[in-house]
């Protein structure tokens, strides 16, 4: 089995060799592993430093010329995956890749096709957990399930869904299409626990971004692949 980590990279200077290392080092036993990165044309110290990871093994960069959001980051690095799982990495600190094992192991054993890492939202500021937890609620209304953390960046997700998504949202809304799709498509969705600590310098995302997230989700209630 092989696991395809994909991971968008917008203006990640201060923390992309470190995120590079960690999951490089990341131990899956049999399980091999390939990191997909696109580079979502970062205007930083970003693109010198990624040069530099010739160490870093199994690493593919793909360059966008123009910068078009996280969605479509992920969109072109799924072009380019080879494994059998994927799994989506942040290219801050905020995500532990060592947690890769009990996201993959479900999968691997059979006993699902799609696993999210459930946060820990304690170290986040008042308002972003409001907003997670309001959206993962808008999701469990709107789709009859029971999530605990519809954001989580760690979501992972055997081959067979990932080529059936046809992902269209270019920016954080990316997380909720994958989402209702993967519902929509009649999968299960396990969750387990994960290492969480959030960040605020360099943050991308916002308050606001809770507005196409909840579009995405009344747009794809009705969605069929």
């Amino acid at each position: 089995m092989k696991l395809s980590v994909v991971m968008p990279v917008f203006n990640e200077a201060a923390t992309i060799a470190e995120i590079l290392q960690r999951v490089a080092r990341v131990d899956l036993g049999s399980i091999e592993k390939e990191i997909v990165l696109v580079d979502d044309c970062s205007k930083d110290a970003t693109p010198r430093i990624l040069r530099e990871q010739t160490h870093i093994p199994n690493l593919r960069v793909i360059t966008h010329a123009v910068n078009g959001g996280k969605g479509a980051a992920i969109q072109t690095a799924l072009q380019h995956i080879t494994g059998d799982v994927v799994i989506i990495q942040d290219a801050d600190l905020e995500y532990d890749p060592n947690d890769y094992g009990r996201l993959v192991q479900p999968i691997a054993d059979g006993k699902a096709k799609v696993v999210y890492g459930i946060r820990d939202l304690s170290s986040q500021r008042w308002y972003m957990a409001l907003g997670n937890r309001l959206v993962t609620l808008a999701t469990n209304v709107l789709y009859g399930v029971h999530l605990r953390d519809m954001e989580t960046c760690y979501k992972a997700m055997a081959r067979e869904v990932v080529d059936g998504l046809k992902l269209e949202c270019r920016r954080f809304d990316v997380e909720a299409e994958i989402t209702a799709k993967i519902i929509r498509r009649g999968y299960t969705i396990h969750e387990v626990p994960i290492h969480y600590q959030a960040r605020y310098e360099e943050k991308k995302l916002s308050p606001l971004d809770g507005l196409p997230t909840l579009r995405a989700l009344v747009k794809y209630r009705n969605w069929r692949g």
